[in-house]
């Protein structure tokens, strides 16, 4: 019985000294837990620790929705490159499904999307999450959806862009571009 313990303890001691050490390695922003959309799992990311992030509020009824394509297309370009994009459904503008499998449908079934994506969240006023309260504290909060933040790998700077702002554009594409030199 005892080695059969013994185990699986000793893995969750490693997880949590893991944890722990990241944690203590990250001292912005990005020092949060998340959980993944439709999952249980969590994410801490400051596992993206010194890559540049596309922060993207989305919502799957918006006449923006279809910028998953070319969010998808982006993080396929660059995610090897260092970029991370993490998606953040929120229901501020009332264009989110209610149910999370919905929301789940519309992003990795329509689109096909293999980017982080979170749990829905508000990302506006006092009840917006800890990485949104940042970004809004830093530039402004989004008027819509699809706003897109490009967060320096230092996390000093952040660029916002608005919804009108595709994915593909000149503007997002060269800065993504340069945030990765």
């Amino acid at each position: 019985m005892f080695r059969k313990l013994l185990l699986p303890t000793l893995v969750l001691c490693g997880m949590l000294a893991n944890t722990h050490s990241l944690a203590s390695e990250c001292d912005d922003f990005t020092n949060v837990e998340l959980r993944k959309l439709r999952s249980e799992e969590t994410v801490n990311l400051c596992q993206f620790k010194n890559k540049p992030l596309l922060i993207v509020n989305t919502a799957s009824n918006c006449g923006f929705t279809d910028q998953f394509a070319g969010l998808e297309s982006l993080h396929k370009t660059y995610k090897d490159k260092g970029l991370v994009i993490l998606g953040f459904p929120s229901d501020d503008f009332f264009q989110e499904e209610d149910d999370e499998k919905e929301t789940a449908k519309v992003c990795f079934i329509n689109y096909g999307v293999t980017f982080n994506m979170f749990a829905t969240s508000a990302v506006r006023g006092e009840d917006a999450n800890p990485i949104f309260k940042h970004l809004n504290e830093q530039t402004s909060s989004p008027n819509w959806n699809f706003y897109k933040y490009l967060v320096s790998a230092d996390r000093k700077q952040v660029t916002r862009f608005n919804s009108r702002t595709k994915p593909q554009s000149e503007e997002l594409v060269s800065a993504i571009e340069k945030s990765l030199k």
